[in-house]
């Protein structure tokens, strides 16, 4: 058993769930500058 592996992924769906909820807050402008950077980064494949 990994247990640091465990951890990892409790952090990764803390850090989803954050983001998730943060994301939803945002405006129209405002997602669509982080879509727009996100896309540029290639976070975001089309």
């Amino acid at each position: 058993m990994n247990f640091g592996q465990q951890h990892d992924e409790g952090r990764r769906e803390e850090l989803i769930r954050q983001i998730e909820h943060s994301v939803a807050h945002l405006s129209l402008p405002e997602l669509e500058a982080l879509y727009y950077d996100m896309l540029t980064k290639d976070y975001i494949r089309k």
